[in-house]
């Protein structure tokens, strides 16, 4: 990509007002338009919000928004439907114990509620806040309750694939096991042992930067600086790697760039939490420095990959091995094309990836050679990602993010009638993480507090 040095946050500030104002638009089309009796919306078809069985991961994020637009515009409208629907609906996903999904679904609309709570902006009675803790405790127990342990002594949180299986993805779900843990809380084992959120935590951290991200040291034969494998593998008899595979990219040693886009917000956010820690909770694992070199080193390695490997306005086709992308020629020196005839597009790597490469460039100082880079990268990405082609403004589309991709080699995605590629469709995951990316800026704008996952845990 090509870093634009001149954008500000200034210079946003009238994209962000219209963004805002179509995010409202297309949270009352699925509120009154989309059945969620059918299950989770997931993708949009043909601009129509659909649902697709296999984990429902997605539910929370479509209340989160509406928290999220709470935040953006003060409209209480959105603040209410946001604590309606999680009340009614968002129980089961609080006690899934089949997936590893936890620090997406939960945390957008409890962990959201509860900070809105905390900065005093949602008002409500202690009551609220006590439902809002006592989810999000139980929540990160369950995830941390998904465990498989490494033949060092670690473990990861394990994907719904099952034991042998560590997703990139789950970086996020660390989240809630820290949040949980600065709750008080404690996971129950065997004789009731108490196990700690934290340290499954770090150790699920440690698993992921040692084994899903690349640092160019000679792993294997296709070993970058930065690139990451969506799935590691391992022998579950002795806790022995084996190797990278993927499940929603082209293979294990392509990049899926969603799946590096997780690591890419994964790791910054976690360094902003660990931060805060004191010393002495990290003396089982080597020490604080070591933890937050490892994060940081992690975070540096993707944020650069897609620095590097990403169209010129910072909009990454879906795998950077797509079997397809030589036909496009030099599509690293143009703009990204979701609708050209080889390869999708997958904004939903940009905007999570933006939020990331924001996060690290706060991180390191925008003041900074280093960290200006990737606030620069970052903004560079997010002025592509609030206009045309990629914001929907089309008042019939449920969707807000435009050229989504979900599962492209299953073949989930739709393909609009004329086009041979998916394009032109939204997911709830995109939509969550731009509204997301959008409010950190919007925030820092009208000199509100940082936005961070552990926001609720401020009084």
């Amino acid at each position: 990509m090509k870093i634009d040095t001149t954008i500000t946050l200034d210079s946003l500030k009238g994209s962000l007002e219209k963004f805002w104002h179509l995010s409202g638009q297309k949270i009352e089309l699925i509120e009154t338009e989309y059945d969620m009796s059918r299950g989770s919306p997931v993708f949009t078809v043909n601009g129509k919000y659909d649902t697709r069985g296999w984990t429902e991961w997605t539910e929370g994020f479509v209340y989160g928004s509406s928290f999220l637009q709470f935040d953006a515009t003060g409209d209480e409208r959105y603040l209410e439907l946001a604590k309606k629907h999680t009340v009614e609906r968002m129980a089961t996903h609080v006690s899934h114990v089949g997936v590893h999904d936890h620090g997406f679904n939960n945390l957008s609309c409890y962990g959201n509620w509860l900070r809105l709570l905390n900065e005093g902006k949602a008002g409500g009675p202690q009551a609220e806040r006590d439902f809002c803790e006592i989810a999000l405790k139980t929540s990160g127990a369950v995830q941390a309750s998904r465990w498989s342990t490494t033949h060092d002594g670690g473990g990861y949180i394990y994907s719904f694939n099952g034991p042998h299986s560590l997703f990139v993805d789950t970086i996020r779900s660390c989240r809630i096991l820290m949040v949980a843990h600065a709750l008080g809380h404690v996971l129950m084992g065997e004789n009731d042992s108490p196990i700690s959120l934290l340290g499954r935590a770090i150790y699920h951290i440690i698993a992921t930067a040692k084994y899903s991200v690349y640092y160019g040291e000679g792993r294997d034969k296709y070993d970058e600086w930065g690139r990451t494998a969506h799935e590691s593998v391992f022998n579950t008899n002795d806790g022995r790697y084996r190797c990278p595979n993927a499940q929603q990219g082209f293979s294990g040693y392509t990049t899926w760039t969603r799946g590096l886009a997780w690591a890419m917000v994964g790791f910054p956010e976690e360094l902003e939490l660990i931060d805060r820690l004191d010393d002495e909770q990290f003396v089982a694992f080597g020490g604080k420095s070591v933890i937050q070199e490892t994060c940081l080193k992690a975070a540096k390695a993707t944020c650069d990959w897609f620095i590097g490997n990403t169209p010129v306005d910072g909009v990454p086709y879906w795998d950077g091995g797509a079997p397809q992308l030589h036909r496009l020629g030099d599509w690293q020196e143009r703009d990204s094309d979701p609708y050209n005839e080889w390869e999708p597009i997958d904004s939903t790597a940009a905007a999570i990836g933006a939020q990331g490469l924001l996060r690290l460039g706060r991180y390191l100082g925008t003041e900074t050679e280093q960290g200006s880079k990737y606030w620069q990268a970052g903004l560079t990405s997010m002025r592509s990602l609030l206009a045309s082609p990629y914001l929907s403004e089309d008042s019939a589309h449920q969707g807000l993010l435009l050229h989504s991709i979900y599962h492209e080699p299953n073949g989930w995605d739709n393909v609009p009638a004329g086009q041979t590629i998916a394009c032109g469709e939204s997911s709830q995951w995109g939509d969550y993480h731009i509204r997301e990316a959008a409010l950190m800026l919007q925030r820092e704008i009208r000199n509100d507090s940082y936005y961070t996952f552990f926001g609720c845990l401020n009084r």
